[in-house]
């Protein structure tokens, strides 16, 4: 096994400069921790975070809690955590990996991490995973926007979600639709409250009556129609009074759901309904038929900035931060949105 000897001989320095870069104790430039981070890597090099921990009276672990259900990852997910894990090894940082279950949060344990600070994935209103950081005085960055009424002055990194949903009906509008099927989040989370608010306003300011769209949520992570949900909200939207022309689908499992609704219905993506993908795996995009249109929310960004934020909270980044980070997205243009037929179901 490595010692730090052999990775300071590999990367032309000394020992010295191998701890701090390890320890965040002393500053050391960029080219130089690039050099020790490579070697490290080389040779395979762990460094002794114990002894790393009596030193710095640090854990030199932060705790990233996310929620979940009976699925495996999505690739928002696998994305996001390795930005958080790339970007905290950085400093020389572990990752601890805390899965909590829907509206079962064992709130006394995740206070008593041994962690130096935590990032929040899928913030809810009046988040208890949020309250038990704040009371236990336990630094902490989410993802989302909080809705929590104790917490005033809190650290996100975020999209914007008003500019997303602003650039998304913009774009559909433009292509002639009036009449969308908006298959958003989950109710009670913070992003899907946004969405939804953005959503309404954008439409009145295009002058289209937001009843003449519908806005679904996505059901509990450990409901049975969960996995499913869009195929029957599609279903009967389909066959409403006003069909809609474009459906928005909050992810890329939501889209397949309405897609497999729509062909059905022996109906044809684009060219009797569009579908939009907010969230959506990117190369999974190209390979359905038609490729989904999407927006590009760069998950692995909003975890390498939440991490830094974080960091940067606890003196281990330099520099200034805003306390909010808004990560920039753009639309991903395919073949699933097409402009409205006359003869269809326009206006």
């Amino acid at each position: 096994m490595a010692k730090i000897d052999d990775v300071a001989r590999a990367a032309g320095v000394s020992k010295g400069t191998v701890s701090n870069v390890f320890s965040q104790k002393r500053p050391t430039s960029k080219q130089v921790t690039e050099k020790v981070l490579r070697a490290s890597r080389e040779l395979n090099y762990v460094p002794n975070h114990i002894a790393r921990s009596l030193v710095t009276k640090k854990t030199m672990a932060i705790g990233l809690t996310i929620p979940h259900g009976n699925f495996f990852f999505s690739a928002f997910h696998t994305q996001f955590i390795n930005g958080v894990v790339l970007e905290a090894s950085t400093f020389g940082y572990r990752v601890l990996l805390d899965m909590i279950a829907d509206r079962e949060i064992d709130t006394p344990s995740l206070a008593s991490y041994p962690i130096d600070g935590a990032i929040v994935l899928g913030p809810t209103e009046e988040d208890e995973r949020i309250d038990m950081l704040h009371q236990n005085k336990i630094p902490f960055v989410t993802v989302g926007k909080i809705l929590n009424s104790q917490v005033t002055d809190p650290l996100t990194v975020n999209n914007d979600n008003e500019v997303i949903m602003r650039d998304i009906v913009g774009y559909l509008t433009g292509l002639g639709h009036r009449h969308m099927t908006f298959l958003n989040a989950a109710e009670q989370t913070t992003v899907a409250t946004v969405r939804t608010k953005a959503f309404e306003k954008v439409l009145g300011e295009k002058d289209i009556p937001f009843d003449s769209c519908s806005v679904h949520y996505k059901p509990p992570i450990h409901s049975e129609h969960y996995l499913d949900y869009g195929y029957e909200e599609t279903v009967r939207a389909l066959g409403g009074s006003t069909k809609p022309t474009a459906i928005i689908a909050d992810d890329d499992r939501t889209a397949y759901c309405a897609m497999n609704a729509i062909k059905d219905a022996g109906l044809r993506v684009p060219e009797d309904v569009s579908l939009f993908v907010v969230c959506g795996d990117l190369e999974l995009m190209y390979r359905t038929s038609p490729a989904l249109t999407s927006m590009d929310l760069v998950p692995s960004e909003l975890g390498s900035q939440a991490v830094k934020l974080l960091l940067h909270r606890l003196g281990i980044v330099e520099g200034e931060y805003e306390r909010e980070w808004i990560v920039s997205s753009r639309i991903n243009i395919r073949e699933s949105c097409s402009p409205v037929r006359t003869s269809g179901n326009g206006d």
